[in-house]
């Protein structure tokens, strides 16, 4: 495999998804997210696991009981519900391996992931946000916290009904940390596989005037420096190409002043962007950054008009 570095010691490899694993709650927002799966599935001719969670089994208090009606009729329900699901001709064109399991679904989902040495998790989120989600957290945003592969997530803003799921324009979103850096790969192989047109994007938050008060900066060129660091920021954002990576059209460099998630998802908008990538930071307490409704990552995958692919450091 062909590794390409930079001056800022930053390595770039082409990526591969042999194993891609769709996880469905059989919900319109999952079936969107099959189309996506399949799609990159059959450009690498990849093995694409279905799994469905049930819920784990109540505990009785005699466990000789035989198991309860209801949990039997969940499960068969799921079978038919995944019959029905693989029927599709996008499924049956596609190597792939039906999995039914039954357990909390974040744990069984990761504990997947280890043994079918998955390259990429898909799935579709309904994208709850606010308080709702602060209460009962977020499976998807858990997951790409958590997962230690690129999570492709499909949430409630992007379009039902698509006869093309390849992507043709693919917006790569940066703070040039390593989070970023390693997401960097991604978006130039897929960029490549699908000869779609690369929009770099980088965005600095800008300084709130009550907190830096009237007498900050006193000087009359605000606007000059402001375009500068533009230029600067635009420039910084082309050493990000490395030389030997050949694009089917030239790469696109935009520094926005705004804030995040806003800047991210209005120039998805402006450019009609059909994958957005980014990368996500470790953080100390994983669990609980996952239920941080203000979290950038979960706020693009909600509100994004097209799949976001996030890749953790």
């Amino acid at each position: 495999m062909e590794t390409l570095e930079l001056k800022e010691s930053v390595t770039f490899k082409n990526v591969v998804f042999k194993n891609i694993l769709l996880a469905t709650d059989f919900s319109e927002v999952a079936r969107k997210a099959l189309p996506y799966a399949a799609a990159l599935a059959a450009g690498d001719d990849s093995k694409l696991y279905l799994v469905h969670v049930v819920p784990p089994e109540p505990r009785w208090p005699i466990t000789i009981e035989p198991e309860p009606p209801e949990a039997r009729s969940e499960w068969l329900d799921a079978e038919l519900a995944m019959k029905a699901l693989v029927a599709a001709d996008l499924v049956k064109t596609t190597r792939h391996e039906v999995l039914l399991e039954r357990g909390p679904i974040g744990d069984v989902l990761l504990d997947l992931m280890q043994r079918k040495d998955v390259d990429l998790l898909v799935l579709g989120t309904h994208g709850r946000g606010g308080l709702r989600k602060l209460i009962l957290g977020s499976v998807a945003e858990q997951l790409f916290r958590l997962a230690s592969c690129p999570v492709l997530t499909v949430g409630p803003g992007v379009p039902a009904g698509k006869e093309e799921h390849r992507f043709r324009r693919i917006l790569f979103a940066t703070d040039f940390g390593p989070a970023s850096m390693h997401a960097l790969s991604h978006a130039l192989t897929l960029a490549i596989e699908h000869k779609a047109t690369l929009t770099l994007v980088h965005v600095v938050t800008p300084v709130p005037v009550a907190e830096t008060g009237p007498y900050w900066y006193v000087g009359t060129d605000l606007i000059d420096r402001e375009q500068r660091a533009r230029r600067e920021t635009v420039e910084r954002l082309k050493k990000l190409i490395p030389p030997d990576v050949k694009l089917q059209s030239d790469p696109e460099f935009v520094a926005a002043l705004d804030y995040l998630p806003d800047g991210i998802l209005k120039i998805a908008d402006g450019s009609q962007a059909d994958l957005i990538v980014m990368g996500v930071k470790r953080t100390a307490a994983v669990r609980t950054s996952a239920h941080l409704p203000w979290a950038t990552a979960h706020e693009v995958v909600r509100r994004a008009k097209c799949p976001v692919l996030t890749v953790r450091a």
